[in-house]
């Protein structure tokens, strides 16, 4: 990425306080360089911990989503 791509980004590269809500916050976007290419990104939460509806029991996973 050169200063132009990401010229009139405001977040990219500072320290920003995180929004008081999910109304407040600020998703910057920039043109992607490769459109003819498709990307995967891969979000992974290792120690996912929830309740089973059913007993009540404590349940541990490992959640992974892709977006291609």
């Amino acid at each position: 990425m050169t200063e132009q791509d990401h010229e009139g980004l405001t977040q990219l590269g500072h320290q920003v306080a995180p929004p008081a809500s999910p109304q407040e916050a600020h998703l910057e976007t920039f043109v992607n360089p490769h459109p003819d290419v498709d990307y995967v990104v891969r979000l992974t939460a290792p120690e996912f911990t929830t309740l089973c509806p059913i007993t009540g029991q404590p349940d541990f996973a490992t959640v992974i989503v892709d977006y291609v």
